[in-house]
């Protein structure tokens, strides 16, 4: 199967033209023109991800979060950056990445985290696509909820604010770093938003005004591995989900 293809599936669901102007979205290393039999699916590159690729002969590697970010003025093994392109150019796998375009999608990475939760008759959270709202089948204590979340994804840890009431049903969830949708979330009128990395004064800001609730960002993230072999797998290529792919975060 050729590089574009495999693509071209991610991008019918995650098209660039969605990504935020900052992000780097599309191919890191590499050309589209290659055939690929194997991939290695990642949230995040690093030189132990791309030391499994090798081990397990794959000629591409996608991840949620790209690879490069600003210019490398130079490749010569100085940064982990540099040290993972020269891997992955020596060894010949190609690396693409579909980061803020999958998370402002249905079907992508904010819709992926409410289903997981079991939120129902979401929608998008912002005017960007960024985050997804919607109700729980039922009302449900707060302190349960957060540990749903802990069972659910497996978190090494959760933070959290006091609730604005006990008694939860409508919550927004905005996988990565989502603080700047606090206000939105309140706006829309979610009992609780679920994000990562939020700061101290963040959750100042939201005590009892909503729940906030904040968790390690790889875990929120995550399940774009799964989202990518959902879009690949049909096109008969094989998906190697990386079990090297950790948080940076120790607990």
């Amino acid at each position: 199967m050729l590089l574009r293809a495999i693509i071209n599936s991610i991008e019918s669901v995650a098209p660039r033209s969605a990504q935020e102007s900052w992000d780097n979205s599309g191919m890191q290393v590499g050309d589209t023109g290659r055939d690929i039999t194997s991939v290695l699916l990642t949230t995040d590159i690093t030189e132990d991800v791309v030391s499994e690729a090798i081990e397990y002969g794959c000629q591409l590697i996608i991840s949620h979060h790209p690879l490069l970010f600003h210019g490398l003025k130079q490749v010569c093994g100085q940064t982990p950056q540099a040290r993972v392109v020269e891997m992955a150019i020596k060894h010949d796998i190609a690396i693409y990445s579909a980061h803020t375009n999958l998370d402002s999608v249905v079907g992508g990475i904010n819709t992926r985290l409410a289903e997981r939760l079991g939120i129902r008759d979401y929608r998008l959270l912002t005017e960007s696509g960024l985050g997804a709202i919607g109700s729980l089948p039922e009302p449900v204590n707060y302190l349960d909820f957060i540990e749903q979340i802990r069972k659910t994804l497996d978190c090494s840890y959760v933070r959290y604010t006091r609730p604005a009431k006990e008694l939860i049903r409508t919550v927004a969830v905005c996988g990565g770093s989502g603080a700047e949708f606090i206000d939105t979330a309140i706006e829309q009128g979610a009992d609780v938003y679920l994000t990562a990395d939020c700061k101290y004064h963040e959750f100042q800001d939201a005590d009892r005004r909503i729940g906030l609730i904040d968790i390690d960002h790889w875990y929120s993230e995550r399940h774009a591995r799964e989202i990518f072999r959902d879009l690949i797998e049909p096109l008969g290529v094989k998906c190697i989900i990386s079990e090297r792919d950790k948080s940076p975060i120790l607990v």
